[in-house]
């Protein structure tokens, strides 16, 4: 299987706080804040909840002097590091510079060149990187006109934009390429990707709720992610925060990006199952889901599916009629009555995955 993921692409290397993204740094995950990012008390308790649930970078959205203001305290609370997120106000970018890990703009929404070299200017003292964000949504004029809202007009945006801010010597890039489906998505960071040497972020822009957004990202992520394409994500859901992190980490999980917590495979419900199959996967996941070691858990409820699937996951319950087995490294290790496995495998899984951690 692993010849199908492509090697990642080789691309420069930044740092966003203390996180690395590009070059050969694990893809990390990020999402964003929906409160106002002047009410520091709710914008600090979604940071508290992002940072509990695995955010590797958050954004905040900066739409006046005062949410600039109220990043100096927002970071002094939090380890994470913060993206400022800014449009059009280049003021606000120069004030929020002091105090972030990171500046997020479309320069070519953000006015004049002299306006551009200042906000790079401010970013090269303190060494922080901005990301070219590119919307195809809300392209420049002049290439929503010529192409309009397709991949080509994003590219070409995209290396407008870079442009601006290497004409200014600043290459502590990264770029996001986002529509609102996934074709466009994939087809726009499939093309710009040979073209330039810094980091992509990768996303679906107004993905939807949470079903949607499900649907959208796992389809443009993992297609780019399996081709060696992306060095930090975030998945978009609709008034969601931790979902955000846990959808990313599965893509990354099941994209074979990550090598970290457990992949779950169980059988699709059908007659030939003969214990409460959709009980005993919902203990297994909740009683689990804390678990960091890369173990493929295998829950499967007849024995058409049971034994060969089993065999190949490093552990698994086989049911039968009313019990079942665990089968770890693909011998039988015990049976148990279907009232008893699940308390039974998950302590088995615990101590495997305890033996994995020693051995790293």
């Amino acid at each position: 299987m692993q010849e199908l993921i492509k090697p990642r692409y080789k691309t420069k290397q930044i740092h966003v706080g203390n996180v690395a993204v590009g070059g050969d740094a694990p893809i990390s995950v990020q999402s964003m804040t929906f409160s106002k990012t002047h009410n520091i008390e709710e914008t600090k308790a979604q940071l508290d909840r992002l940072q509990l649930a695995g955010a590797d970078i958050v954004r905040l959205a900066v739409l006046t002097e005062e949410d600039a203001k109220a990043l100096k305290i927002l970071k002094q609370s939090t380890s994470l590091p913060l993206i400022a997120d800014i449009h059009f106000k280049y003021k606000l970018a120069l004030m929020a510079s002091e105090w972030v890990d990171c500046i997020r703009i479309n320069p070519g929404n953000i006015g004049s060149k002299e306006k551009i070299k200042e906000v790079v200017k401010a970013c090269k003292q303190r060494k922080i990187p901005i990301r070219i964000g590119v919307n195809g949504g809300s392209l420049e004029k002049e290439f929503d006109v010529k192409y309009g809202a397709t991949p080509k007009g994003m590219v070409e945006s995209a290396l407008y934009n870079i442009k601006l801010l290497e004409d200014f010597d600043f290459t502590d890039i990264k770029i996001s390429l986002k529509a609102s489906d996934a074709p466009r998505t994939i087809k726009a960071y499939e093309d710009l990707r040979p073209l330039v040497p810094y980091p992509f972020h990768l996303g679906v822009t107004e993905a939807g709720t949470l079903y949607h957004s499900m649907v959208k990202s796992s389809m443009a992520l993992g297609n780019l992610l399996m081709q060696g394409i992306g060095d930090t994500i975030r998945c978009s859901i609709t008034g969601e925060l931790e979902e955000e992190i846990k959808l990313g980490k599965a893509i990354l999980r099941y994209s074979g990006r990550q090598k970290e917590g457990i992949t779950i495979v169980s059988c699709p419900t059908c007659g030939r199952i003969q214990a409460d199959l959709v009980s005993a996967i919902k203990k297994v996941e909740s009683s689990l889901s804390h678990i960091k070691a890369p173990l493929q858990v295998s829950v499967m409820g007849c024995a058409v599916n049971a034994l060969g699937e089993a065999k190949h996951a490093d552990i698994a319950i086989a049911f039968g009629n009313k019990i079942g087995h665990i089968i770890k490294g693909g011998k039988v290790l015990a049976k148990y009555d279907e009232k008893d496995i699940v308390e039974k495998f998950v302590f088995e899984v615990e101590k495997l995955a305890k033996e994995r951690e020693m051995e790293e």
